[in-house]
């Protein structure tokens, strides 16, 4: 993952927690010096060692950090100027679901490296859609869910949430239930 991942991290440990305890988490993942830089692959178990950190530090579970930190995201990147990326990507939280695999092809642009996700909206109602979630990464639907809470509170569309299934035969390809609540 690219070092804007690791420092959204870091944004939201620090905005949270502080930076006293950001420093305990990359010293506990074993980062004590890094400063990670936006633009600079690193390895996905980088990442994945922060998270872990961050849980063993603030007494969370790996998946609490993930979920948070998914939540997090869009207003990170919203702040660090991809703002107009995001606002491109549609007016609807389902215009947006829909576009996510295009927002990621721009996004490569930048990032010629990005090895990015892909999402799928089938089923889709006016009361919801099932969202498939493809990716060669284990273990990111703790992240997705934070991130669908997240763009719920954008597009201030309140839904339920629900993982219904996980499959790693061909890669991961994990589906939520999206459920829009009634106003």
């Amino acid at each position: 993952m690219y070092g804007l991942v690791n420092r959204g991290v870091e944004d939201l440990i620090c905005r949270q927690y502080g930076e006293e305890t950001w420093e305990k988490i990359k010293e506990k993942a074993g980062f004590a010096t890094e400063t990670f830089i936006s633009s600079i692959p690193y390895s996905d178990d980088t990442t994945s060692r922060l998270m872990v950190a961050a849980g063993e530090v603030l007494g969370l579970t790996t998946e609490q950090v993930m979920n948070s930190f998914g939540e997090h995201w869009l207003h990170y990147t919203t702040r660090e100027g991809y703002e107009e990326m995001i606002r491109m990507s549609g007016d609807t939280l389902p215009e947006f679901l829909f576009n996510l695999d295009t927002l990621h092809t721009r996004v490569a642009l930048i990032y010629p490296n990005l090895r990015p996700p892909s999402y799928e909206c089938t089923d889709v109602t006016e009361q919801g859609l099932l969202l498939h979630y493809r990716s060669h990464r284990l273990g990111m639907a703790p992240l997705v869910i934070g991130l669908l809470r997240g763009l719920s509170e954008k597009f201030a569309t309140p839904m339920t949430i629900e993982h219904i299934s996980h499959s790693e035969e061909q890669g991961v390809h994990d589906i939520f239930k999206l459920t829009y609540e009634q106003k």
